[in-house]
């Protein structure tokens, strides 16, 4: 019988001594209502969100946010109902977030970019009867009203949209206030759910994480375990508010401990130093791709002044050359690699504050969390050996619920009562954790996880094209980029500029392939399924159409 060499995570990372650490289940934050109203009794009228030079303090955020919910409530808003959202990066973002969650009920918050298909299939999986949007926003949701026969009404912010329909109850934003600004006090307990965040599909339709009140709160409180974050901290992010990242790792640490946030509506590298300036940011929360442009940016007035201001920076993947880059070029303190998790259970791997960083590592196992490497066969390998990751809590309401509707599909993802990641990484001895490569197939680009079967169901609507793969190529930037591989019907013709034309009208930006490459046919295995991995192995050839030297410019929106 062989012997199991387990990696030294027997000793999980537990929370410095100088951090105290909330405890997971009781106490005043449990749930993300909790949070906010123990700010507003501790920090009050200080200054918490920056919109631009708009400044809202702790109460102004609660005194909105009541507001907003009861005017939530008199359109029939009760809890564990869905509400979606399709709104840019703005305070009103958060207000409507934090209004939705004290009613108990759950903020589905939805890709600003997604149209058509994309966008019809989450609004009509959540069941939503209210959606809150950009006015041009809604006007997509109008586009696909037919299929979403569960929504009744319809809040915009900006002018009133053009809609094809006239069964919809419309209001503007304004209209949504309500003169009442008392706490509805609905109970909400831990387990209660705050959000559903969809999840890019590889097999199927992208599918809904339940995401509870206390996993929200948990990704904060490991925030602050693994940051230097207090009331003197202003974190700047450009990183959208659809996401979980923004909320979780970003508004509810910041909330906890009295610290400031900048919301930055859409990243620019030629505004990144300005906005610090302005903002006074000492920490900035950022995507891999952002890293390199920032460092390949000629010097400016700005940075020069905001030399050594930003103490920390966040973000992952972030190579070390990278990182000492920005040390000596930008005066940066510190960096941090917040650690491996996915949308269902984050984060479950973090870098201890007080330890030295292992190059390349994602951090140790946090206690929150038992995390294991399996074979196929779902049997433990040793120290060292890479398989695909798996995890279960060790404290309840630490991850996900489940998929939203799904029942079976979360079945699947949980068998043998293991969360299977889909992902391949490795422990070594001392316990560091690494992630190796993706094992399911689906696409990360631009910060954006892209669902492969949506964009090819998209491709398959063409007339002219008889088959088509979408897969990942390697970015320049470290992150993926989008190929598709298509097989054109006999006896038609097809350009790849045509072909992009015709895409860019049903997808969103960021699922815009930039690679087309037209074959005779694609290399399947004996059953018939697409051989991605020796497509993604050929990655761009002779043959292969690149947007980026196509001269065709792409809005990003």
């Amino acid at each position: 019988m062989n012997t199991i060499t387990r990696p030294a995570e027997a000793k999980p990372f537990v929370a410095a001594d100088t951090q105290p650490r909330p405890d997971w289940s009781t106490g005043e934050q449990g749930t993300v209502n909790d949070v906010l109203r123990s700010a507003v009794q501790r920090f009050g009228n200080q200054p918490f969100l920056d919109d631009m030079g708009t400044i809202y303090s702790f109460a102004d955020i609660d005194d909105h946010a009541c507001r907003l919910a009861n005017g939530l409530r008199a359109l029939g808003v009760t809890k564990g109902q869905t509400v979606v959202t399709l709104l840019d990066n703005h305070a009103g973002t958060a207000l409507i977030m934090f209004a939705i969650t004290k009613l108990g009920a759950i903020s589905v918050p939805v890709n600003t970019a997604y149209k058509g298909e994309f966008l019809r299939h989450q609004v009509a999986d959540a069941g939503a009867a209210v959606v809150i949007a950009e006015s041009d926003y809604a006007e997509r949701l109008g586009a696909v009203a037919e299929g979403v026969p569960e929504v009744t009404t319809v809040v915009h912010r900006g002018p009133p949209p053009r809609l094809p329909t006239t069964k919809w109850n419309v209001l503007s934003w304004d209209q949504l206030y309500s003169e009442d600004a008392s706490d509805p006090h609905v109970p909400v307990e831990p387990g209660d759910l705050a959000m559903l965040i969809y999840t890019g599909g590889t097999t199927g339709p992208s599918k809904g994480c339940m995401v509870s009140h206390n996993y929200t709160c948990n990704l904060g409180r490991q925030m602050l375990r693994t940051t230097y974050r207090g009331p003197g901290t202003i974190t700047w992010t450009p990183l959208p508010m659809f996401h979980f990242n923004a909320v979780s790792a970003t508004l509810i640490p910041n909330m906890m401990v009295g610290a400031r946030v900048a919301l930055y509506p859409r990243f620019s590298v030629s505004n990144f130093w300005p906005e610090i300036e302005r903002t006074g940011a000492n920490e900035v929360m950022l995507l891999a791709s952002m890293f390199p442009l920032l460092l390949q940016a000629p010097d400016n007035d700005a940075m020069k002044r905001c030399y050594g201001q930003i103490e920390t920076v966040i973000g992952a993947p972030f190579p070390a050359p990278l990182q000492e880059a920005w040390k000596k070029r930008f005066g940066v303190k510190r960096t941090v690699i917040s650690g491996f998790g996915l949308t269902e259970c984050a984060l479950v791997t973090m870098q201890p504050r007080e330890l030295p960083a292992a190059p390349n590592s994602s951090g140790m196992r946090c206690d929150d969390f038992d995390v294991r490497i399996v074979d196929d066969n779902d049997v433990e390998v040793p120290a060292g050996v890479a398989g695909e990751i798996v995890v279960r809590p060790l404290r309840p309401h630490v991850m996900f619920e489940g998929y939203w509707r799904r029942a079976q599909d979360t079945l699947k993802v949980m068998r043998n009562l293991w969360f299977h990641t889909g992902d391949i990484g490795k422990f070594d001895e001392q316990g560091y954790f690494y992630f190796v490569d993706r094992k399911k197939d689906y696409l990360r680009r631009r910060g954006e996880n892209i669902s492969s079967f949506e964009v090819e169901n998209t491709f398959r609507a063409h007339a002219a094209i008889e088959d088509v793969a979408a897969h990942a190529v390697l970015s320049e930037l470290g992150e993926d980029e989008l190929k598709v591989t298509i097989v054109i019907r006999e006896n038609h013709t097809l350009t790849h500029e045509e072909l992009f034309h015709w895409c860019r009208d049903r997808l969103p930006y960021f699922a815009l392939p930039r690679y087309i490459e037209f074959r005779d046919a694609l290399p399947r295995n004996p059953v018939g399924r697409v051989l991605k991995y020796t497509l993604r192995e050929e990655g761009v050839t002779p043959k292969t159409w690149d947007l980026e030297k196509s001269g065709i410019k792409v809005e990003k929106r």
